[in-house]
Order: structure tokens, then C-alpha cells, then sequence
């Protein structure tokens, strides 16, 4: 279960949409299609923003927050891994020392290509 807020009652941005997705694998994994939401410790963009990577164009379509221990698989999908055990080693290996903590509360910001 996801508490899914309307735009109107999210707090202020934490930071900005061009730090949504920065690491070069997963840049690509947007390009591709594969990664199609992405997590973050505080709130880069609201929903309609536009996301512009190496000149293609994603609009967030989804924005709410999510604990750790609240992810499935599918979840895992979104970010472009096969489950979230691999999702979870992928993020442990940016941020190291970081725990995994099931309670940890995090941002999910859903986007889709724009089509032009």
C-alpha cells in the first residue's frame, strides 16, 4: 500500500528535477524504457514536470511517498531491477554504510517518454 498524495498536499521540493536520474546506467535505463520510476530521499519533482535526458523528454506522472519495507518486485521493475533484493544491493553500493531500513520512508517519482 502506497500513500499516494494529491500534488496539493506535498511538501515543498527538496531538490530540483535535473538531479531526479544522474547516474549514467540509469540514464540509459530511461532511455531504454526500462527504468520508469525512480526513488529519492527527499522530493525532486512535482507532478507535469518535465524531466530532459541527453535530449528525450519524461513527464513525472506520479509523485508519493513509500517505505522501504513497502516494496515489492514490481517495484523493483520500475527501477529497472529484476526484484528488490537486487534493487536494494544496487542502492546499498552508491550509498555505503547506508542501512536498509524497512521503516525508511523515500520518494517515488513515476514518469513516462513524452511523446512528440
Amino acid at each position: 500500500m502506497s500513500n499516494i498524495n494529491q500534488s496539493n498536499e506535498l511538501p515543498p521540493k527538496t531538490c530540483s528535477i535535473e538531479r531526479l536520474v544522474t547516474v549514467k546506467p540509469d540514464v540509459e535505463k530511461v532511455i531504454a524504457g526500462i527504468k520508469t520510476a525512480t526513488r529519492r530521499n527527499g522530493r525532486y519533482a512535482d507532478v507535469g514536470e518535465i524531466m530532459e535526458l541527453q535530449g528525450h523528454r519524461f513527464v513525472v506522472q506520479k509523485v508519493y511517498s513509500q517505505s522501504l519495507g513497502e516494496l515489492t518486485d514490481e517495484h523493483a521493475k520500475q527501477e529497472g531491477y529484476e526484484n528488490v533484493e537486487a534493487y536494494k544491493q544496487s542502492i546499498l553500493s552508491y550509498h555505503p554504510g547506508m542501512p536498509w531500513l524497512p521503516h525508511m520512508r523515500v520518494w517515488v517519482h513515476e514518469f513516462s517518454r513524452v511523446q512528440e
